[in-house]
């Protein structure tokens, strides 16, 4: 981009730094990586959409593919709340709600005090036709092989004595009727169906939430299983911070483009937003990308929020700190994962059954017999020496 090319694209191979799972690589992946001067967030979305929904439309088997302008934008918090994850997948239409009003004070004892302390919410898991003591035990048993006490839950069902519709459960027997029916009207719910409750801090259960909500979705047959379902995930915090020691560190990329530029960073860190991006797919992460930050007076004061002097910033980052002063235009792009891209229209949750050579999870190839001691003649032409480690 300083160089003067206003738009380039690679196919990339990329080593990584993280550890490996089923529909990531321990070691590395491809990508299809593409960078734009002078574009908008927008105009990144514009251009990548139409080419993953056609390519999703011609190798995807049939199934649908929601078109690229009905895909939705959603903040990564909202993504938290709504999905217990930034790579929601939205062919499960339950979304989770924060219903702390209705537990403050009730009879409830242990979601009323966990309220007490600071920073804590309750939040529920709706459950459409989930209504009946046996798929809620079920869903318990869930939890508890999950490291969990359980869930709490109620469900709605014909009252006994012919009179309608009545809650039921632990947590309607302790709240009331009154909260029980607040709770429903809220949530959506009717006969025959239920609701799920998981209460703390939200960075303590956000994750088993999405696992939870992911599992009945899956029990009641929620999820529309030949649908490609997209969303951009938007709005990403840079900084965190970190409960023990109380530092401010980066989240997330740190060299997005704060959204309001320096004037953000003179504010509370925790409330700066970046303009990065990521798109999901049926819960599976396809492309990460950002509008660049390519001021350096921003980048400095941006990193200086972490604790990072600018001594370290240039020494660290020198080669785009120098790139930089030579005038960078304000550019943005993305990468997609071919590889993960070719897992999901392979129908398979494992990457390792469409890469070549698949690594398994301590990062060996059983074919290749690789990686293996090198000989001294190897390492006397590299000039390394191996030092032994200390017993």
């Amino acid at each position: 981009m300083v160089s003067g090319y206003d738009k380039y694209f690679q196919i990339a191979p990329c080593f990584r730094d993280e550890d490996p799972r089923a529909d990531r690589s321990p070691t590395d992946f491809y990508q299809l990586d593409l960078e734009m001067s002078f574009v908008t967030q927008q105009d990144v979305f514009d251009t990548v959409s139409p080419v993953l929904a056609g390519v999703f439309e011609e190798f995807g088997g049939g199934r649908k593919v929601d078109a690229p302008e009905s895909w939705p934008q959603i903040s990564y918090r909202d993504a938290a709340l709504w999905y217990g994850t930034d790579k929601p997948d939205l062919r499960n239409p339950i979304k989770m709600q924060v219903v702390s009003e209705h537990f403050a004070g009730s009879g409830f004892a242990v979601f009323a005090k966990l309220l007490e302390q600071e920073g804590t919410e309750i939040r529920a898991i709706p459950a459409p036709k989930g209504g009946s003591r046996k798929f809620c035990d079920r869903m318990n048993a869930w939890a508890q092989k999950e490291g969990l006490p359980g869930m709490g839950y109620i469900f709605w069902r014909e009252a006994e004595n012919g009179g309608g519709m009545e809650a039921a459960g632990p947590l309607a027997k302790n709240i009331g009727p009154e909260r029980t029916e607040a709770l429903r009207v809220q949530l959506g719910l009717g006969l025959g169906d239920a609701a799920f409750f998981l209460g703390g801090k939200p960075a303590n259960f956000e994750k088993i939430a999405g696992r939870a909500r992911t599992a009945i979705g899956e029990e009641l047959d929620l999820i529309e299983k030949d649908r490609y379902a997209f969303a951009w995930i938007v709005d990403f915090p840079i900084y965190a911070q970190d409960e023990e020691s109380g530092k401010v560190e980066f989240e997330h990329n740190p060299f997005s483009m704060p959204q309001g530029g320096m004037a953000s960073l003179e504010g509370n860190p925790l409330d700066v937003l970046g303009y990065q991006y990521d798109l999901a797919c049926n819960g599976y992460e396809l492309v990460s990308g950002a509008i660049r930050n390519h001021q350096p007076e921003i980048m400095f004061k941006a990193f200086e929020i972490a604790g990072y002097g600018e001594d370290e910033v240039r020494r660290r980052f020198g080669g785009m700190v120098n790139a930089f002063q030579y005038g960078a235009p304000p550019h943005g792009g993305c990468a997609a994962g071919i590889d993960r891209i070719v897992m999901l229209l392979a129908d398979t949750a494992n990457i390792r059954e469409v890469i070549m050579f698949p690594m398994n999870q301590r990062a060996e190839d059983l074919l290749m017999g690789a990686p293996n001691e090198p000989s001294t003649e190897q390492l006397m032409e590299l000039r390394l020496r191996v030092i032994p480690a200390e017993k």
